[in-house]
């Protein structure tokens, strides 16, 4: 069973709180440490869903934040299939190992196993269906 969450936190800082960020945190919590999730429409959903996030929130609002366990494993796959995803609707096409490379180089050990490399090939290959399927209509 998918268990992804959503909530809002504020965060405050300086001795009496005078600077706060308001934040939405996602927690996907069926998602095993070095392994892929049981179905991938969840995550597709999931960078979907962050990226629509992203379009509404103002300019002022900060990065995105990304974080598992490690920070690499579900963490890379996260972000290679966030950065797939925009490059395979803006460009057409995608290239699954340079990206994969290019996320190493930035933080090493980005997507860790076989298993989650395939697993991002998958999930994109789940988001062109997707786009054939709305570009026929």
């Amino acid at each position: 069973m998918t268990r992804l969450h959503s909530q809002y936190l504020c965060l405050s800082a300086g001795q009496c709180g005078e600077e706060q960020r308001r934040l939405k945190q996602y927690w996907y919590t069926s998602w095993p440490d070095q392994k892929t999730p049981d179905k991938a429409p969840p995550l597709l959903e999931l960078v979907q869903e962050v990226e629509r996030a992203r379009e509404e929130a103002p300019p002022s609002s900060g990065p995105i934040i990304v974080h598992c366990s490690a920070g690499i494993g579900r963490t890379g796959c996260f972000i290679a299939t966030s950065i797939l995803c925009k490059q395979l609707r803006t460009e057409g096409v995608v290239d699954i190992l340079r990206t994969t490379c290019q996320l190493r180089l930035d933080r090493g050990g980005m997507i860790q196993t076989c298993e989650q490399y395939q697993f991002v090939h998958h999930v994109l290959s789940l988001y062109e269906k997707q786009l054939s399927c709305t570009a026929e209509e």
